[in-house]
């Protein structure tokens, strides 16, 4: 083997595999009012730290296309979701985007919207929505907790309400937004493979829960994990938690 050859072997050898990881926020604030804020300089000295340690931010659709085409990344890919729909989406998340333009996936829950004094209204989404590689999904009607309410509820009346769940929001969002909700975030994370089923028969082509670990072509597309992100984890601790762990495309 030629040595030039040989020396593209060995670095290309000694490379750690390229990963896909999915990361969720949920709030933003000039200081962390609470557990699940991150700060929006954290924020921003992330958004900085990704590329510059060799990671490629993408948009969720080009994450999927890789898991579903099973074709390895040239690079590890980073996508960033935002759950909920908070006012400081608006407000802090939405100015930093126009300064740092990266792709976004925002989760909302339509009951929220317009009503809660900590969401956005429809208006403010709507600006949010229009600005360039933000996408819209879906996090069910009103961010139920479908384990509390399976047990609530009777078979019937629990398959019935989980597909009003599933079903409200894309209409909502096409009625507000003009845009078809492709994703779905599950409320906390919780899901099953009845939910999966749901899920899929009311439109939505992946769905995103929880589980602190890389995704990989061995994941349901309907139940992808994804890195809870919060001010206390810092720019050592995203660093860390993106290090290492199985390829996506194995």
């Amino acid at each position: 083997m030629p040595l030039i050859a040989l020396a593209a072997w060995l670095a290309a050898a000694a490379a750690p595999p390229a990963t896909c990881s999915i990361l969720v926020y949920h709030r933003f604030g000039p200081s962390a009012a609470d557990s699940m804020t991150t700060t929006t300089a954290v924020l921003e000295q992330q958004l900085a730290a990704l590329p510059a340690h060799g990671y490629r931010i993408v948009p969720v659709a080009d994450l999927l296309a890789v898991l579903r085409q099973k074709v390895p990344p040239p690079a590890s890919l980073v996508a960033l979701t935002v759950d909920d729909g908070h006012v400081s989406v608006f407000t802090e998340l939405a100015p930093l985007l126009r300064r740092m333009p990266v792709p976004v996936t925002l989760f909302i829950y339509p009951s929220a919207i317009g009503n809660a004094s900590y969401a956005m209204t429809w208006d403010q989404l709507r600006v949010v929505a229009a600005q360039p590689a933000v996408e819209v999904g879906a996090h069910t009607y009103w961010h139920p907790d479908f384990r509390r309410e399976r047990n609530r509820l009777g078979a019937d009346a629990f398959a019935a309400f989980a597909a009003a769940q599933l079903t409200r929001p894309r209409a909502l969002l096409h009625d507000k937004l003009g845009i078809e909700a492709r994703y779905l975030a599950w409320p906390y994370g919780i899901q099953d493979e009845a939910l999966q089923r749901q899920a899929q028969a009311s439109g939505y082509t992946a769905a995103f829960a929880l589980g602190e670990r890389h995704a990989s072509t061995a994941d349901n597309v309907f139940a992808l994990p994804r890195f809870l992100i919060t001010d206390a984890v810092g720019v050592r601790g995203l660093l860390a938690r993106l290090a290492g762990g199985p390829a996506c495309v194995p």
